[in-house]
């Protein structure tokens, strides 16, 4: 069984709430869970203390018995420092603007600096 460390939504219509749980990687994602090891309110302020509350020692045990978290997860444990800071990608290069765009954009720059 592998076991992930992830949200699950709670809270009411336009007002989301989430507990950072401990369950089977194939349970659903409101389902149900080992152990409920924090909170996460996206409602408050980024410096508001009770913006993420974690149990910090279940965390890292679940975590020495294999527990992989999310990449959300992964980003606010990295904040807490109970684990490194996860690397992501920057932006696809795929969504960048291609040349004919680009070349528009100069000549839009190169025409308002003059």
């Amino acid at each position: 069984m592998s076991v992930k460390i992830r949200l699950t939504r709670g809270g009411a219509k336009k007002r989301p709430f989430y507990a950072i749980v401990v369950a089977n990687s194939r349970a659903p994602r409101d389902g149900s869970f080992i152990e409920k090891v924090g909170t996460y309110n996206p409602m408050v302020p980024q410096d508001h203390p009770e913006r993420v509350t974690l149990k910090e020692d279940r965390i890292k045990e679940w975590l020495a018995k294999g527990a992989q978290p999310t990449d959300r997860v992964a980003k606010m444990l990295g904040k807490a420092n109970i684990i490194e800071m996860p690397k992501f990608r920057d932006t696809p290069k795929k969504s960048a603007p291609k040349a004919k765009a680009q070349e528009r954009a100069k000549a839009a720059a190169a025409g308002a600096a003059e």
